[in-house]
Parts: C-alpha cells; structure tokens; sequence
C-alpha cells in the first residue's frame, strides 16, 4: 500500500525474491560486505522493502530515513551512522 488511496501493488514471494537477490547482488558489485552500513532513502514504494531486505540478505546493516527529511538531516543520519553508501 503506497501514501496515496488506491496506490498498491501485488508482487508474489517468487517475484519479490528474484528483485531482493537482484539488489543484493548490485550491493555485492558496489564493494558492500557482511557488517557494512547503508543508509536508504526513499519514499514508500516497493523498492524501500527490496532494498532493506537485499541489506538483510548479505548481512549488511541498514539505516531507513524517509524522504520527508531536509538534506541536513539525510547527512547528519549518515555521518552519525558512518554508512559506506546511500540508496536513494
């Protein structure tokens, strides 16, 4: 279920795992390892649960803050958790 009445979309378990492991290999390619941080920025939108379970899928910790922060608190968030990338 989105932000907006009426947006929603249906994903199987075989369709949302084939993209998590899609996205933990991306991850991989990006130098990320097993206790790395990442910080995720995005809004509501399927792509949020892939990326945080892809980070889960290889061990690597993850840090959500939602679009609706300003730009000084996005880099506050990622100076205070030491992230090694940002998803946005």
């Amino acid at each position: 279920e989105g932000n907006e009445p009426g947006d929603s979309t249906k994903i199987t378990y075989r369709e949302l795992l084939h993209k998590v492991c899609q996205f933990a290999n991306v991850l991989r390619s990006q130098g990320v390892k097993k206790g790395d941080r990442v910080s995720i920025y995005l809004p509501m939108i399927l792509e949020l649960v892939v990326a945080m379970l892809a980070c889960a899928r290889i061990g690597a910790l993850h840090s959500v803050v939602f679009a609706g922060f300003s730009a000084e608190s996005l880099c506050d968030r990622i100076l205070d958790c030491g992230c090694s990338l940002l998803i946005t």
